[in-house]
């Protein structure tokens, strides 16, 4: 029998797995939508010994539209983002082509790189995963694009699988 009274660190892990379990993403988000994902620097003005180690979890909110991060990130003990959801507007890319308002997770490595993406909107819903900092042509995504899905492996040198059923 589950309880109505959850407690809050159960109901935020539960609202995380949603979050994750609902969102996908592509790897191009950034290329395809001309929209730069930094998230903003976070610098750590005091501790105390009495602080718990660990992550931090912090939800920045956007003042104007020009302005970075708009959304919860998870924080390292030395202020490095590691995770970030993004809500990013509808627009249009450099080249022209529309998009659809997206939300986007983004987990990230040590030195910062975005190696896994996930990302939803109601025209496109995607995975990606990014090989290590140091490469560019590494890379998996699993897209589903309107009616049709997809499945690309690229390596290094530059042999690549694209699966399409």
């Amino acid at each position: 029998m589950i309880s109505r009274h959850r407690p809050a660190r159960i109901t935020t892990t539960l609202a995380l797995l949603l979050a994750l379990a609902t969102a996908s993403a592509w790897s191009s988000a950034s290329a395809d939508t001309g929209v730069t994902l930094q998230p903003p620097a976070i610098t750590i003005l005091h501790s105390s010994p009495a602080d718990a180690k660990g992550d931090v979890f912090v939800a920045p909110k956007r003042t104007s539209a020009t302005t970075g991060q708009q959304g919860p990130e998870i924080v390292d003990e030395q202020g490095r983002v590691r995770a970030s959801i993004n809500v990013l507007p509808a627009g249009r890319s450099p080249s022209g082509d529309a998009y659809r308002e997206t939300v986007l997770l983004r987990l990230n490595t040590e030195r910062g790189r975005p190696s896994v993406k996930i990302g939803s909107s109601e025209q496109t819903s995607g995975l990606s995963f990014a090989g290590p900092t140091g490469t560019k042509d590494t890379y998996v995504v699993l897209e589903a694009k309107e009616q049709a899905t997809s499945l690309k492996l690229r390596n290094e040198d530059g042999r690549e699988l694209i699966v399409k059923p």
